[in-house]
């Protein structure tokens, strides 16, 4: 098992013990060091959801969008994250974002 994933796995545990600092802390740290995790981008997202960062957590879940652009899982992760966003801040912009990765993952997933 690479370093990186073991850290990853590690950092799961703090996400599922709700220690969304350090988690965080952690998710930066693999992301620093190699930018491609899509996992830490997309744990990202969801941690920072939870915390109600929802500009960061946009800012992940696009990135593991533009990383796998072929993953539907990506883009349905991202229309959840763009219907918390909406819920925590009522920017309707939000709204339509998260209809179009929706339509975006049933494309994908119909290939």
């Amino acid at each position: 098992m690479s370093d990186l994933h073991q850290r990853y796995n590690e950092v799961e545990k703090l996400i599922d013990e709700e220690k969304y600092p350090e988690a965080i802390e952690g998710l930066t740290a693999i992301v620093e060091e190699d930018d491609s995790y899509v996992l830490a981008h997309l744990a990202l997202a969801r941690v920072y959801t939870k915390t109600g960062q929802h500009a960061e957590a946009i800012q992940h879940g696009e990135k593991a969008c533009e990383l796998e652009p072929d993953d539907p899982f990506n883009f349905t992760a991202m229309s959840v994250t763009y219907q918390r966003a909406w819920a925590g801040t009522q920017d309707q912009q939000y709204i339509a974002k998260a209809e179009d990765a929706m339509a975006k993952a049933q494309m994908l997933q119909s290939r």
